[in-house]
């Protein structure tokens, strides 16, 4: 046997956790000297032990995990719940890596303010460009909630393209509108250059509409395999062809970088077109001249719809 000191280090746990683990009567010792009210442990209690760890580690209460250690939840089903631990555990940290790259966004934005660009903002005239597209509906424009759906939305934009025979011929245009649902939910369009017949009367059909299915239990959403933010969805299953209209003065800016960092560069327009006396008329247009495989490594030109104020 073990006495309470032994048996804490062998399983990496305090003496005090043991001792509140007997109170509780999650782990009771094997043996108390009646005279010295000594605890001893054996080694068969270790296994008890690491149960009850990884269960309170996976967030299951003091109480819950008595349930399930006295039910002798087996390895398998035991491995299976650290698993989803895990998969919860680096769903966290991605959000949270995501945070991050927002918040320097912010901080560059904030360490930009007074700093006006000059050369970098071009007033020109924007063509119409004919383009294949997919729509969807984010819950906002905030990056948190475009970047899940503008992803996915292009990859499936692609796969049907490729399916339909249909080669891009220019760069990847993203647009946005407000949603007729309003609340603040955007309307995103995943939109890529093509050479392709205009469809009038109907969008091109490649498959299915998309389905949304059962949500995952973190609450995801999915079409046609796709996750989808909270709030966002696919309006139809079809991509459409259509002239996108020209603009007829548009102030431009280069934002290099991934677009998870182009806040600052959006604010830096903003203050040029405010310092200059012009007026945005719309959602800025986003024309990805650049994506090598490395999001880093990408040129994305923004063109905002201005007027004279």
């Amino acid at each position: 046997m073990f006495t309470i000191g032994d048996f804490a280090r062998h399983g990496r746990v305090s003496v005090r956790m043991l001792r509140h683990y007997d109170a509780t009567g999650l782990l009771r010792p094997a043996h108390v000297d009646p005279a010295s009210g000594y605890r001893h442990y054996t080694a068969g209690q270790l296994a008890r032990l690491n149960r009850i760890i990884a269960l309170k580690d996976l967030g299951f209460t003091l109480q819950q995990v008595r349930d399930i250690v006295d039910e002798k939840v087996g390895p398998e089903e035991l491995r299976g719940m650290l698993r989803l631990r895990r998969a919860e555990l680096e769903t966290a940290m991605a959000a949270a890596a995501a945070r991050l790259v927002q918040v320097e966004a912010r901080l560059r934005a904030i360490e930009s303010e007074g700093h006006m660009p000059t050369n970098d903002v071009v007033i020109k005239s924007v063509p119409a460009v004919r383009v294949a597209e997919l729509t969807a509906t984010a819950a906002s424009f905030q990056p948190e909630d475009i970047g899940p759906v503008i992803g996915p939305l292009y990859d499936e934009l692609f796969r049907r393209l490729d399916a339909a025979g249909i080669t891009p011929t220019g760069p990847g245009i993203a647009y946005y509108e407000d949603a007729a649902e309003g609340g603040g939910r955007i309307t995103v369009h995943a939109a890529v250059q093509v050479s392709a017949p205009l469809q009038v009367s109907a969008p091109l059909k490649v498959s299915a509409p998309l389905q949304v299915s059962a949500p995952l239990q973190d609450g995801t959403l999915l079409q046609d395999g796709i996750p989808l933010q909270d709030g966002a969805s696919f309006q139809d299953g079809t991509f459409r062809i259509l002239d996108l209209p020209s603009l007829d003065e548009a102030a431009t800016i280069v934002h290099r970088g991934s677009m998870d960092t182009v806040l600052p560069t959006v604010q830096a327009l903003a203050r040029w077109i405010d310092a200059n006396a012009y007026e945005s008329t719309g959602y800025p247009r986003e024309i990805n001249l650049e994506c090598p495989e490395n999001r880093d490594d990408w040129v994305t030109e923004l063109q905002t719809p201005v007027t004279r104020s």
